[in-house]
């Protein structure tokens, strides 16, 4: 008896838990990353928990044996939200004065060093704090003009010792003949980590900066690994998610057709030649969301407020409903659910000629959604082909069935939000 009831207790209060958490999640309140009016912050755990009342109200409609007493209900949830706003309160002030960051000195002062400063001091949640910078600065590229810097590199040890720095961070653009051999070793001697710039900016960003990297560090760095377990795993994820996706976007999908085909002359389904894994060729599927004649005079990239889109093919792309018919090319095994975009033979010849490395996306399948799909806004253009190039090695780099399984759920943050649709 007394299990019974603590089993039940236990149900009610997961329950609860869970889609509360899940509203936090939804409506950005685990993103450290930037900054939040308190305001703005106590409106959205009011909006996140009135949305999980909601939920939790439908659920106990259905199952009324697990509803919490009013008393203990309106008392929790008063309590909550209290001690959440107050504890993100405190949580905020320790990141912005960075209480806890670890003191790392650079060495380098150009256009890596510049950038890596940049996405600390964009990152409040970093967990990093740059103490000073060692090298000769560049003109060209500007650095945090309160953060100092010595242009002496046998000074090394005395600036990590000087900040108590822990880590030294080697960013410098170009190795041959300006490492400085001897201070480094000095101090990898003495217990401080020594860490490849381009591998400390990685671990910031999530995305592999493609115009610094050479061969030698794609060629020596851990990652890129590729087991038959990972494979399996993968497309055991793959024939899941697409039959689930199919099964319950199948009303969306019925009432698309109908509404495509009486909008605009032409077939439902748009079919159009992508490569794949290995540089292979195939034909993805989508909803056409254009007119039938929309590359009457070649290719081009698309563009924003593309007037080729149809209005209800504006509706379909901004709800992701025209990207449905491609879980028949994961089923098919021509595509993955999670990878790189696919992109046009024409696009890609033309980008790998233009971005180094870019041939290196087809090493793995093509998916419906990706690293770089959630963390780069849609892009059109060399430029977001290769800020998009960043994010897709990464994931190439990191593969693994439980980065599949975030980057999906954050997907689907992404599709109820309607961000990055073009």
């Amino acid at each position: 008896m007394y299990i019974e009831a603590f089993s039940l207790y236990f149900l009610r209060a997961l329950l609860v838990t869970s889609i509360f958490q899940l509203g936090l999640y939804f409506f950005d309140l685990y993103d450290l990353s930037g900054e939040m009016e308190a305001g703005d912050v106590f409106a959205r755990i009011i909006q996140a928990f009135g949305t999980g009342c909601i939920v939790l109200g439908i659920i106990y409609y259905f199952v009324p044996y697990i509803i919490i007493s009013t008393r203990i209900f309106w008392t929790g949830y008063a309590a909550i939200c209290v001690s959440i706003f107050a504890w993100r309160f405190l949580y905020n002030q320790v990141l912005v004065k960075k209480l806890f960051s670890k003191p790392v000195v650079v060495l380098g002062a150009g256009k890596l060093a510049s950038e890596i400063a940049q996405q600390v001091e964009m990152s409040r949640d970093s967990g990093y704090t740059i103490s000073a910078f060692v090298g000769k600065t560049n003109p060209s590229f500007s650095l945090p003009a309160y953060i100092p810097v010595n242009p002496d590199n046998n000074e090394l040890l005395r600036e990590c010792q000087k900040y108590k720095a822990e880590k030294i961070v080697v960013a410098l653009d170009d190795w041959r003949g300006s490492t400085p051999i001897a201070p480094l070793l000095q101090c990898k001697m003495i217990g401080i980590t020594i860490e490849n710039g381009i591998s400390f900016y990685e671990g910031l960003t999530g995305k592999i900066l493609v115009e610094k990297v050479n061969p030698s560090w794609l060629i020596f760095s851990s990652g890129f690994r590729k087991s038959n377990l990972c494979s399996f795993g993968k497309r055991i994820l793959d024939v899941i998610a697409s039959l689930t996706g199919l099964l319950i976007s199948s009303p969306a999908s019925l009432l698309s057709a109908v509404i495509i085909k009486l909008e605009s002359p032409g077939p439902v389904f748009y079919t159009q030649e992508r490569v794949g894994d290995a540089g292979r060729l195939f034909k993805v599927v989508k909803f056409r969301s254009m007119r039938s004649d929309a590359e009457k005079d070649g290719p081009v990239w698309a563009r924003q407020n593309d007037t080729r889109v149809t209005r209800f093919g504006g509706f379909i792309r901004k709800v992701r409903i025209d990207e449905i018919p491609q879980m028949w090319n994961v089923l098919t095994g021509e595509m993955s659910f999670v990878g790189p975009r696919p992109e046009r033979p024409v696009f890609v010849e033309q980008l790998t000629k233009s971005i180094p490395y870019y041939a290196l996306r087809h090493t793995v399948k093509p998916g419906i959604t990706g690293w770089a799909q959630i963390c780069y806004p849609y892009g059109a253009s060399e430029e977001d082909a290769l800020r998009k190039l960043e994010y897709d090695l990464y994931y190439i780099k990191n593969m693994s069935i439980r980065m599949d399984m975030w980057i999906i759920f954050q997907t689907i943050k992404t599709v109820l939000f309607q961000k990055g649709s073009r």
